[in-house]
Order: structure tokens, then sequence, then C-alpha cells
């Protein structure tokens, strides 16, 4: 709509044909740049359930959090979050990569839900001094700068960009090998860990605690919030899928998005990358493979759009919406009247139009299980005539085989260790 001054006194409200576009630029978390994701369909219902990941109450707050800590040096990074564990009473925390003990910096806790995030890191030969079992990793080395140098005292600074699991210690004797001095590691501090880095939204151990004191004893979670941060913060470099309010809950116990669950997706999307499922809320339902790229995403009627790798999402936060298709009631009521199994397959009592007219997607393709089946059938037909000595012959021989099976994996590890 438009205001247009058609006499000197006289305004009037003319119809437009566009809309103009929502600026998203400023959104939070997985919302931002909504506008910019390519549109599969506007349509679907509004669900009244789940929120924002900011507007969540404080125990699904703190429950789905994660937490940029700031490791002092000393304690060891599982000490850190058994500390951070008992101030905040929350049943389970985890964090994103080990770090040495005397080693500071960025380390990421995540709490209860959250630890479902969590991914090893450990990822050259370790030093004798590390918090990791040591064993040898080759490991990628983006990009360094070195800082500066002190001539006098033989020392130098520099930075590192590398992959996750990189053995610093390890890397500063190599560069002096390579230098023919010699060097080892005076001081480290990692300065970012994934999508979480230095700055404003780093906390100290310290913070933590007394956020928690504030809200135990002024009732002001505003400092817990401010503290913790929600887990989509750590996604927001995945490539994103929307995923209607009604398919929701399905994707939460495992089933596969399909194409007329979705609402929007990224551009650049490759066939069997990881992205993130997440709802119209921004909130994230899982992270998954998908099984399409974005060119088939805009083409493509039917399919499989991604598979769940890890649920994040806790189940029956929105409701269930499947099973209420005319052909599920009417399966449920021939269950009901005992014309199907309680699994749902034909039995002797199954009309012959329901044979003939179903089709069942769930039972395996003709030919392929047979053989197994058969196979099975022959080893019993085998047993069923044995003597009580053959049967124990037989188990004496499984087990004899079972032992030096883990004689040779004794020797084998025996030998692994030696090297």
């Amino acid at each position: 709509m438009a205001v247009v001054k058609t006499s000197e006194m006289d305004y009037a409200i003319k119809p437009e044909a566009s809309v103009p576009s929502v600026d998203t630029s400023d959104w939070p978390l997985l919302l931002k740049n909504y506008e910019k994701l390519l549109v599969r369909t506007g349509h679907f219902t509004p669900i009244p359930a789940g929120s924002s990941p900011l507007s969540r109450d404080l125990k699904s707050y703190i429950s789905s959090g994660v937490i940029n800590l700031d490791k002092p040096s000393n304690p060891s990074s599982h000490e850190v979050v058994a500390w951070m564990k008992r101030i905040l009473r929350s049943e389970k925390t985890g964090h994103s990569g080990t770090l040495d003990p005397k080693v500071t910096g960025c380390l990421i806790v995540c709490i209860d839900r959250a630890t479902r995030l969590v991914k090893s890191q450990q990822g050259a030969a370790p030093p004798l001094i590390s918090a990791v079992k040591r064993q040898l990793r080759i490991r990628t080395i983006h990009e360094s700068k070195n800082y500066e140098f002190d001539n006098e005292r033989h020392l130098g600074v520099f930075w590192v960009s590398c992959e996750a699991g990189t053995y610093i210690r390890t890397l500063c004797v190599h560069l002096g090998l390579l230098l023919g001095v010699g060097a080892h590691m005076q001081e480290l501090r990692r300065v970012r860990s994934g999508a979480m880095a230095e700055g404003p939204g780093m906390v100290t151990l310290h913070d933590v605690m007394d956020a928690q004191w504030v809200y135990d004893n002024n009732r002001d979670e505003s400092y817990l919030r401010k503290v913790i941060s929600p887990l989509e913060s750590l996604l927001t470099g995945y490539k994103r899928i929307v995923v209607k309010d009604s398919a929701v809950n399905a994707v939460c116990y495992g089933a596969k998005l399909m194409i007329p669950g979705l609402l929007r997706y990224e551009a650049g999307i490759e066939c069997h990358e990881e992205v993130v499922l997440m709802t119209t809320k921004g909130e994230a339902i899982a992270i998954g493979i998908a099984q399409m790229s974005t060119v088939e995403l805009t083409t493509c009627d039917h399919g499989v759009v991604a598979k769940v790798k890890r649920c994040i999402m806790e189940r029956d936060l929105y409701p269930r919406r499947w099973g209420l298709g005319p052909t599920a009631l009417e399966k449920k009521k021939m269950k009901t009247a005992g014309t199907l199994d309680k699994y749902g397959r034909t039995n002797e009592a199954t009309p012959a139009a329901w044979k003939n007219e179903y089709k069942d997607f769930n039972l395996p393709l003709t030919g392929t299980a047979a053989p197994v089946k058969e196979e099975v059938e022959d080893k019993k037909r085998k047993r069923d005539g044995e003597t009580a000595e053959e049967k124990a012959e037989r188990k004496k021989k499984k087990k004899e085989k079972k032992e030096k099976k883990e004689r040779r994996k004794s020797k084998q590890d025996d030998s692994d260790d030696s090297d």
C-alpha cells in the first residue's frame, strides 16, 4: 500500500502489487537473513508449541545452553567441567575439546541437552606432557603468523589457525628442529574453538558462579541468561533447512524429512552435506545429512530431503501429526477389529481388497531376505539330530576359537604399545 497525494489537501491509500521484504539481518541465531533462504512453499499450519531459543523458560534455557568459558591455567578441562556441573546443579556437562592444564582460553562447555552437540575434537604424535592419549595424528595447519620475536630472551609469539586436534606443543618442537636450534612451548592460549571465539561472549568461572548466586538470592535470571548462550549459537555455520511445524515431532522420532515437510532451504546445499534442520521459530531440531542438492530441492516434487544424523530437540515438544491420514486411520480400525495383526500385517482374516490395494513399503524386496532365512533354517535342521557329546564338542571348538582370537588381539595390542 502507498499513500498518494491526489490534490493539495486530499490523501489516499492506493493498492500495490508488491510486498516490501522484511529485513532479517538483525534476527538472532538461525533466523538471521531468513528472507535470503530459497522458498519451497509458504503454506503451513503454525502450531502453538515450542518457542524462540532466547525466549525459553529458564530451566529449558539452561538445559539447552552452552558457555564460552575462558579456562584458567592449572585445572584440567575435566575438572572445570565438573565444577560447572556443581555450580549450575545440572545433570550432565561436557566440553568440545580438551585443553592441557597449563593452557588457557576458549573452552566450550555444553549443558544437559546441548551435550549431544559435543564432538570429540581431540584430533601429530602428541607431546610427552599431554591431557590426551599419545598417538600419531596428521593435522592441517591452515595459517600461521609470527607476531613478535625477542632476540635477547629467545622467545617468539606466533598465531596459528589449525585443524581440531593439532598438538601445538609438538608443532613448537618441530619448528625448532627445522630451524636447527631446538624449541619448546612456553605458554599457549586458544583464542577460538569452532563457532566461538574471544570477545564479549566469553565468560570466566567467577561469572558463572556470580550469575547463579544472583539468581538464588535475588531471583534475577538476566545475569544467567547473559552468561549462557542457546545451543543454536554453535550451529550458525551450518546450512539451514526449515521444517514445517507438523513434521517436527516425526523428525524427533527419527523419521527422514520428506519434500512435503520442507518450507525453506539454503542455497548451495550439496548431497551428503551436513545441514541443520530448524523450526519456523529458529529452534534446532537435528543435525542431518542432506539427500538432495539445492537444484534437486527446487525441482523435485517427492523424495527424501535429509536423514537425521543427531537429534537435538526433545521428543513430543511439538504434537504428533502423523498417522492421521485416511489409510492410517483405516489401518487402526482393522487392527482393532482383528483383520490385521498388531504390527499392521495381513492375516487370514484380512479382506482381499486390502491385500490387492495396499502396498506395505516396510516389507523387504522379493528375493532378498529368503536366502538368509533358508540358511538359518538349514543350520537349525543340522543341529536337531545332534547328540549331547556332539553338542559339547561343538561348544568346545567355539570356545577355543574365541580364546585364540582374544590371544591374537592382545598380542597385537602389546606390539602396538611397544612401538
